[in-house]
């Protein structure tokens, strides 16, 4: 089984606004991230990039973009988001479903011209994700898949 970290935690409190870094986080299924614009959203209440994959996508580009321009909630390290749509995610107690490719967009060269580009290949823009179930997270979490339902 493949395991990982949560290494840190973002929200955006509206559409086009800031994000905010988080010490620590309440997920639920009703909100998603507690205080995100987005959490409502049934299959995308939280996004996840890996730190791996935006660290490539930054290389691509010859620059150190933080994380927080791709505005995911949740960074991680130690695990590989592509091709990954239905598997569960273990974060602290927290399962969360993942729902596709957080496909990267226009905003993405706001942040810096070619990272909308540089994030296409290989699902280097995260994941979005249904929230399973309700905890607390904060960076040094434990991150796995959960294994797959017995057939």
């Amino acid at each position: 089984m493949t395991t990982g970290t949560l290494l840190a935690i973002a929200s955006k409190p509206a559409p086009r606004e800031p994000m905010i870094t988080l010490s620590e986080a309440e997920i639920s299924t009703q909100a998603g991230l507690e205080g995100d614009a987005r959490g409502t959203v049934r299959r995308r209440q939280v996004t996840i990039v890996a730190r791996e994959a935006w660290e490539r996508a930054c290389d691509d580009l010859g620059a150190d973009v933080p994380w927080t321009a791709r505005r995911a909630n949740l960074l991680v390290e130690g695990l590989d988001f592509e091709e990954s749509r239905g598997k569960v995610l273990r974060i602290g107690p927290v399962r969360l479903e993942i729902t596709g490719e957080t496909v990267p967009c226009a905003r993405m060269d706001e942040a810096h011209q070619g990272l909308r580009q540089a994030l296409q290949p290989h699902w280097r823009g995260g994941v979005t994700a249904r929230v399973l179930s309700t905890g607390s997270v904060r960076p040094g979490d434990p991150a796995s898949w959960d294994p797959p339902d017995p057939a």
